[in-house]
């Protein structure tokens, strides 16, 4: 044991200048950088996210599709002009105004991923036919506007504004639009579990008042029967909500609306029901297609233009259905012919 520690230190002696480049090496290939890398895209089966009691069997499947996606570091950074299919995306592309960090993209993300889920629930319970009642509204702030001074930070949940109390945008809209440039407005907050009273200022931004910074509700809901939703924290974002609310919809209704096919797709769910674009809608074609999904849903509009012409380009087979909204997407459903 002596004798190979000593010939060990010996090594270091020897080697020690080799031995300080390799380390300094790779604290160099781990720096982040201002970008995310994406590496493709895939299909996952939703149903293992979601549990409704008692709920129907289905011999298709919806499945969410992902795109993914590595962190920034020098090292993936020159990868990217290696590695086939890696691109490179600024994180700016993802932010709302110059000074967001990751820590307050990557809460928008997960808030995103719980308001996806919470407005699939309303619209699939909804148009089950199926009890459900709200029990919870949470307003919090997701972006701090360029220009405006405010003490309010990205993750802030308002819990009343002047003893005021709201359930939707709308109404705290509305009850800026009473209030005068340059009014001072207290606001209740929670921050890191601690409940704090702030002032900040009104501004005039074209036609309306504003606070500076944008909001964003999280509405809770009691059902029956009883849902749960178990998605990953790296599942984040709110492109999975037209499967999300597909999928809890199947489990209440007796009619299996997959028609034992494997049926991906990806969009936002809006409070509407409309169904809203996305990013990186080819990688997930390319993830389907791979995945061998017999249908893939893609919002109307700019989305389902590239994804159509990406499916030309790249000579795929998958079937393509454009949706509007919740209501359209479950109508053409209707209308594709199943497995037998």
């Amino acid at each position: 044991m002596k004798k190979l520690v000593k010939n060990i230190l010996e090594l270091i002696k020897e080697e020690y200048k080799f031995i300080l480049f390799l380390i300094l090496l790779y604290f160099i290939l781990q720096f982040p950088l201002n970008y995310y890398i994406v590496t493709g895209g895939g299909t996952s089966d939703v149903s293992s996210r979601i549990e409704v009691d008692k709920a129907y069997k289905s011999k298709g499947s919806f499945n969410i599709s992902y795109v993914t996606e590595l962190p920034g570091t020098v090292l993936t950074y020159l990868l990217s002009y290696i590695v086939p299919n890696w691109e490179r995306e600024s994180t700016d592309l993802y932010k709302y105004s110059k000074e967001e960090s990751t820590n307050d993209i990557t809460f928008r993300n997960e808030l995103d991923l719980k308001t996806a889920s919470s407005q699939a629930t309303y619209w699939a319970y909804t148009l089950a036919n199926k009890e459900l009642e709200k029990t919870k509204s949470e307003l919090y702030v997701i972006t701090i506007f360029d220009g405006y001074e405010t003490p309010l930070k990205v993750g802030d949940k308002i819990k009343s504004i002047d003893n005021h109390t709201y359930e939707k945008v709308e109404e705290y809209r509305n009850y800026i639009q009473t209030r005068n440039e340059d009014d001072e407005v207290t606001i209740e907050i929670e921050r890191k579990n601690k409940t704090k009273e702030i002032k900040t200022k009104v501004y005039s931004y074209k036609d309306r008042l504003i606070l500076g910074v944008g909001l964003q509700f999280l509405n809770e809901y009691e059902t029956k029967p009883k849902l749960n939703i178990n998605f990953k924290s790296r599942e984040s974002g709110p492109s999975g909500g037209l499967i999300t609310t597909l999928e809890i919809y199947n489990q209440l209704t007796k009619k299996d609306i997959t028609k034992g096919l494997k049926i991906a797709g990806t969009g936002t769910i809006e409070e509407n029901g409309d169904i809203g674009e996305i990013g990186g809608i080819e990688h997930k074609i390319l993830g389907a297609e791979s995945d061998k999904i017999d249908i893939f849903l893609v919002p109307s509009g700019n989305n389902y233009k590239d994804a159509k012409k990406y499916k030309e380009t790249k000579k795929l087979k998958i079937k393509l259905i454009e949706v509007k909204n919740i209501q359209d997407a479950l109508e053409k459903l209707e209308k594709v012919k199943g497995k037998r």
